[in-house]
């Protein structure tokens, strides 16, 4: 009985095989528009004195008026014509002066704008890095935390006394797969927070006062992941209505502060360094 033997053309590919190369091919493509997706250069733009007044300008317009605060005092027989009289009462109602200019003890007001990753009008601190990104190419990690609390004293138009403390266990990026390498490099279990706290005063100048920008450098003692350093923070602040606005930048050697970046097999190269950002709105305590 003869058998008839079929042959594979030489040179064919099964077709099979064709399936299990393209579907290799649509993997590595998905996972590679994925990571791009995660890790895309997506950062907020720096810090910005002109952009934080405007926040604070935007959030005074859309808030509802508060009624004028009035005070009632007892009168004599003749009261000035320019007063208020209650005369079934006997009294007078006077309007009581809202504070001018910038002397007096401040505090941080995190109700001031909104805070979100692409667009943070509020106040936070937080940190920007430089890293290079296998098939993707350059980016910038930034993190940012709004939970900042805080107070400074201002003396006529120096500010005398000044701290800030940052809760960096509430530290968001731009995507979350990083919040946890970010918050282990900070060591935020065992150092929860970051703080600034002022050694030397600050002359604002007397131009302050009236709402003209202003560009200072704080020194201090900057503490982070249990680390303190003696540095020179240069400061912006303008006065925006009853709020005064601070913005600064510091670039950070972070093997100073014991801090290792990240690392992961996509991850071609991070910088050393990185400014520690901040943005914060005073008002009065």
């Amino acid at each position: 009985m003869n058998k008839t033997t079929t042959k594979a053309t030489p040179g064919r590919k099964k077709p099979w095989l064709k399936w299990v190369v393209g579907g290799g091919l649509l993997v590595v493509v998905l996972a590679a528009v994925g990571i791009w997706w995660f890790l895309r250069d997506d950062a907020p733009p720096p810090v910005s004195l002109d952009a934080a007044v405007n926040a604070v300008q935007t959030s005074a317009a859309t808030a509802d008026t508060a009624p004028t605060p009035t005070a009632t005092v007892a009168t004599a027989d003749s009261v000035d014509t320019a007063d208020t009289v209650d005369t079934a009462s006997n009294s007078t109602t006077v309007s009581a002066a809202a504070p001018s200019g910038i002397d007096g003890n401040w505090a941080v007001d995190d109700t001031v704008g909104e805070f979100s990753f692409e667009d943070s009008t509020g106040t936070f601190v937080g940190f920007r890095v430089n890293e290079e990104l296998s098939s993707i190419g350059s980016t910038t990690a930034v993190g940012r935390t709004p939970a900042v609390t805080g107070a400074m004293t201002i003396a006529g138009t120096t500010v005398t006394d000044a701290s800030i403390e940052a809760d960096m266990t509430k530290l968001t990026t731009n995507n979350s797969r990083r919040d946890g390498p970010a918050r282990g490099a900070l060591g935020t279990r065992q150092f929860p927070t970051a703080t600034f706290k002022l050694t030397a005063p600050i002359e604002l100048g007397d131009a302050a006062a009236t709402g003209a920008k202003t560009s200072v450098t704080a020194t201090g003692d900057l503490t982070i992941k249990g680390v303190t350093k003696s540095v020179q923070f240069p400061l912006e602040a303008q006065l925006a209505g009853d709020t005064v606005v601070v913005v600064g930048s510091l670039d950070v050697l972070f093997s100073d502060y014991g801090i290792s970046v990240p690392r992961a097999p996509i991850v071609l190269s991070v910088e050393d360094h990185g400014p520690i950002e901040l943005q914060l709105f005073f008002t009065r305590s």
